[in-house]
């Protein structure tokens, strides 16, 4: 793959060369490479089909974990969130030591602590890491996914983005089974404060547990808002929102 430079940009095919534009900008490529029916079946690419079923229960398992948060990742999160989690999960993945190669799962390794401490790192905005905006420890209530922010003064403990007034606090807590593809979400209470110097204890729990045996996986999210007129808006459509799985169990 080769970088497209000067100023005239082309898209399309020429003879064997394929032009198009990406997120890493203008970009070419060579046409060819061997049939997908020589690969499903010739001995020869065993070991590619082998990966190629790995990837897949991967990329089966990062579109789970997306789904469930979908409503949460609306409105924090990156354009290469879908990438990042794929990655995720391939890393969870070669952590299952029990099953056979081109067999190994997602379901199969998430048992194993270092798996959830994989998982456990995620943040779903890498412009936003929340622990570049939020300052002050937490407590998770692993029972009922209640996570309570002591003595939060919003304007010394939140980094907050040029041109903010208001923080809105939420949480969640779900139940992701990777084996059956069965999910459960349950969200909490949003609390929204002014930036200001005003302390407080503030506390977010959800409305259940959610239902389910699967992998239980805590949220907490900050978003930012300017208020004009009494009507508070999204700040640059989330850009500085902050998505974290902060507990894995």
């Amino acid at each position: 793959m080769a970088r497209q430079k000067g100023i005239l940009k082309v898209e399309g095919t020429l003879d064997n060369l394929t032009f198009y534009k990406s997120q890493d900008g203008h970009l070419v490529k060579t046409k060819g490479g061997v049939s997908g029916d020589r690969i499903a079946n010739d001995p020869v690419f065993v070991r590619t089909r082998e990966n190629g079923a790995e990837f897949g229960n991967s990329a089966v398992a990062g579109k789970l974990l997306r789904d469930t948060m979908r409503s949460l990742m609306l409105t924090a999160s990156d354009n290469r969130v879908t990438a990042r989690i794929t990655k995720m999960m391939s890393d969870i993945k070669n952590l299952d030591t029990t099953s056979a190669r081109g067999e190994r799962s997602v379901g199969v390794a998430i048992a194993q602590p270092e798996a959830k401490a994989i998982l456990k790192s995620l943040d779903f905005n890498i412009n936003a890491i929340l622990g570049s905006v939020l300052f002050t420890p937490y407590t998770i209530n692993t029972a009922t996914g209640a996570i309570t922010i002591a003595d939060l003064i919003p304007i010394e403990d939140i980094a907050y983005p040029q041109g903010a007034t208001h923080v809105t606090l939420s949480s969640a807590f779900a139940n992701i089974d990777f084996t059956t593809g069965i999910s459960d979400i349950k969200y909490s209470n949003e609390v929204n404060l002014p930036i200001d110097g005003t302390t407080a204890t503030q506390t977010l729990t959800p409305t259940a547990v959610p239902a389910g045996t699967g992998t239980q996986i805590y949220l907490l999210e900050v978003e930012f808002f300017q208020e004009v007129n009494g009507v508070q808006y999204a700040l640059k459509n989330g850009a500085y929102n902050a998505l974290r799985v902060v507990e894995v169990a």
